[in-house]
C-alpha cells in the first residue's frame, strides 16, 4: 500500500548536488565579490527550481537540497547558542581524503535563541505549490554529532564540569529548536545520526576507548539525548532518523553491520522511521530489521548516492525481497543510502544521474507498493 505519512514509500535523505549557479555564487561570496543578499537570491531561485524537480519525479518528501549549507552538520550546530565553528589544522579523515579544515567547539552554555534554518524551512514550505501530495522536510544533525568527534575534549570543563550538564542543555536546546520548526509548520523532520553506525566499526569503537569512553554505553547516552531533543515535537510531526557511515565526495569512514546498536536504534529511540545505509557490504546484512517494532518504518538505502551507475529494477526488487525476510514488506520504504551532497562539494556523479536514481526509486516503489 502507498503511504501518506513519512517516510514515504519512495523517499530520499535530503541533500542534492548543488547547481553550478549556487557553487559559483558561493565561491564569489567567499571572495567578497558579491553580497550575502545576492547569494541568498541565487539560492532562492535554485531551491524553487529543485522543488519542482523533486515533484516532477514523483517524490512526496520535498527538501531544499540543503543548498544553503556548507556542511550537513556544522551549519546547524554552529547557530546554537554556546557553539561556534572554527578553522582547524585538518579536516575529518575519510578513507581516501579529508574534508575542508573546519570543526565546532563549545564556547558557553548551550541554548536556543532562534535559528536561521527555521526561516529556511519557511521558505521551502512557502514555495511548494503543486497540487500533488507533498510534504516539506527539514534535515538537521543529531545532537550526538556535537559530542562524538571530539569527545570530552570538545566540551570545556570550565563550562560544563559534568557531561550530564552538557547533555541536558544540548537536549533542551534541541527540543526548543524542534518546537520552533513545528511552530513554523514543519511536520517532517529528520535527524542525521551518523554516530550510531560509526559505533558498529571496530576502529571507531577503539577511538572511543582510547579517549576514555565506553562504546557500549554511548549508544544509550545518545538515545536519551535524542529522545530529549525530540520531546519538543508536536503530536502531528513525523520524525525520522538517517544513519550512515560517512559521505564526502563519495568517500566513507566506517564499516560494520547494525547489530551492535540495532536494539537501541529501533526500540529505545522514539522516532517514527529510519533511513538506513545498505548499498554496500560495509553495511552488513538485513538481519537487524527483525527488531523493527510495529508502527515504525525503514527506508532501506539500497540505491547508492556515491556513484552514477543506475541500479536496475530487478536488482532493487530482489534486495527489497531479501529485506522483507526479516520484517514485513509493509514496514519498508525505498531510498538512497545517503544524500548526494553532504557537503557543498557533492559526490562523484552528475545531476542527470542523481535524478535518474530518484526517478528509479519512485518507479520501483510504485510497482512494489502501488502508486
Amino acid at each position: 500500500m502507498p503511504r501518506t505519512l513519512p517516510p514515504f514509500r519512495a523517499d530520499h535523505v535530503g541533500s542534492l548536488l548543488r547547481p553550478a549557479a549556487v557553487r559559483e555564487a558561493r565561491a564569489q561570496r567567499e571572495l567578497g565579490q558579491i553580497s550575502a543578499e545576492t547569494l541568498a537570491a541565487v539560492e532562492d531561485a535554485a531551491i524553487r527550481d529543485v522543488i519542482g524537480k523533486q515533484q516532477a519525479v514523483g517524490l512526496h518528501g520535498i527538501t531544499d537540497g540543503e543548498f544553503r549549507r556548507e556542511f550537513w552538520h556544522i551549519d546547524f550546530l554552529a547557530s546554537l547558542g554556546g557553539v561556534e565553528s572554527y578553522v582547524t589544522d585538518h579536516g575529518i579523515q575519510f578513507k581516501g581524503g579529508q574534508t575542508r579544515p573546519k570543526a565546532m567547539r563549545v564556547t558557553g552554555k548551550i541554548h536556543f535563541a532562534g535559528h536561521p534554518m527555521v526561516d529556511h524551512f519557511r521558505f521551502l514550505a512557502d514555495n511548494i505549490t503543486a497540487s500533488a501530495p507533498t510534504t516539506a522536510k527539514i534535515t538537521i544533525p543529531s545532537p550526538s554529532v556535537l559530542h562524538f568527534r571530539g569527545g570530552r575534549k570538545a566540551v570545556p570543563e570550565a563550562i560544563y564540569p559534568t557531561m550530564e550538564e552538557f547533555y541536558h542543555d544540548l537536549g533542551q536546546a534541541y527540543a526548543e529548536a524542534v518546537r520552533a520548526f513545528g511552530q513554523a509548520g514543519c511536520r517532517y523532520l529528520q535527524l542525521d545520526e551518523t554516530n550510531l553506525a560509526y559505533l558498529c566499526d571496530p576502529e571507531q569503537r577503539q577511538m572511543v576507548r582510547d579517549r576514555g569512553e565506553n562504546p557500549d554505553e554511548l549508544p544509550h547516552i545518545y538515545a536519551r539525548l535524542i529522545n530529549a531533543a525530540i520531546s519538543g515535537a508536536s503530536a502531528d510531526m513525523r520524525i525520522t532518523m538517517h544513519t550512515c557511515r560517512g559521505n564526502f565526495k563519495s568517500l566513507w569512514i566506517a564499516s560494520g553491520g547494525y547489530e551492535p546498536v540495532a536494539e537501541i536504534l529501533f526500540n529505545e529511540i522514539k522516532v517514527h522511521g529510519y533511513f538506513m545505509e545498505w548499498d554496500s557490504e560495509r553495511a552488513g546484512n538485513f538481519e537487524p530489521l527483525r527488531l523493527v517494532p510495529a508502527g515504525k518504518h525503514v527506508a532501506v538505502g539500497i540505491v547508492t548516492s556515491k556513484s552514477g551507475e543506475l541500479e536496475t529494477k530487478d536488482y532493487l526488487k530482489a534486495r527489497l525481497d531479501e529485506a522483507s525476510k526479516y520484517t514485513d514488506l509493509d514496514r519498508l520504504c525505498l531510498a538512497p543510502q545517503c544524500g548526494f551532497a553532504s557537503t557543498e562539494e557533492g559526490n562523484t556523479l552528475t545531476e542527470d544521474q542523481q535524478w535518474a536514481k530518484l526517478a528509479r526509486i519512485v518507479e520501483v516503489a510504485n510497482e512494489v507498493w502501488g502508486g
